[in-house]
């Protein structure tokens, strides 16, 4: 089967726009987490008010619940791919864009242009919170370095969401998907960083946290913003390439 042209690309493209925008799911989960991020941001910033707050203990706070909203971009990315199957509505999807390898990149570049606006909102929420609150005890402190902090964080959650949907498009179904992938993020990635401290840090949570958070004085070993994203981006571009293949090959 040929290649689709450039104007049919950009109609897959469109159509795959429309259907996570559509998809009554996808508002609610970033409307949830968006509102946990805040509740979650009052909380450690009213904690932090209590000590004195520098700049690098001020970036911490700010960015401590991280950790946490990355779930609701897990969950994003497994039902942008999962959704379809639900009901079979992956053989319409099929009969009327037959080129699976396209539809399915198409899908994912479809979610990076909705998930980057989201998280670059969702953390800076968070983040502007923490400094209005903390700015009168953050000597020194430097905006460009929250700046470039915050877009750190920004392509570290839509890596994860990126990286969820390849998965989640290898599983075909959302709970086992959610499973696997909270389970790593939540469980066997804390457990193995006490384990193996130095292979943990190529692992794409461990290596994305380098994106967005300064090191501490005594860590050792540690990548740079730039080689995090590069760690990151390649397991995303491995699972999506392994999910093309796998999209491709078998049956819906």
């Amino acid at each position: 089967m040929s290649a689709p042209s450039s104007k049919k690309l950009t109609r897959i493209l469109g159509a795959e726009l429309d259907k996570l925008v559509t998809l009554p799911m996808t508002r609610l989960t970033l409307i949830g987490t968006f509102i946990v991020n805040l509740v979650l941001a009052a909380a450690f910033t009213s904690v932090g008010l209590q000590g004195v707050a520098g700049t690098q203990s001020m970036l911490n706070i700010g960015f401590a619940s991280i950790g946490y909203l990355q779930a609701g971009f897990v969950m994003l990315g497994i039902l942008a791919t999962c959704s379809e199957y639900t009901g079979g509505q992956i053989r319409t999807t099929l009969t009327t864009m037959p080129w699976r390898g396209f539809q399915l990149s198409m899908k994912h570049l479809a979610l990076a242009i909705i998930t980057i606006p989201a998280a670059l909102i969702i953390a800076a929420s968070g983040v502007l919170y923490t400094y209005i609150k903390m700015r009168d005890t953050a000597v020194g402190f430097e905006i460009d370095t929250m700046i470039k902090a915050l877009f750190g964080a920004t392509g570290y959650l839509a890596l994860t969401t990126l990286l969820c949907a390849a998965i989640g498009a290898l599983l075909r179904r959302t709970t086992p998907a959610l499973v696997v992938l909270l389970g790593y993020y939540f469980v066997v990635s804390p457990l193995v960083s006490d384990y193996l401290p130095r292979l943990k840090r190529y692992f794409p949570d461990t290596a994305g946290y380098y994106m967005y958070m300064p090191p501490s004085p005594d860590e050792i070993n540690v990548f740079t913003p730039m080689q995090g994203t590069g760690i990151s981006a390649l397991w995303t571009l491995f699972f999506i390439t392994i999910a093309i293949v796998f999209y491709c090959k078998r049956d819906a």
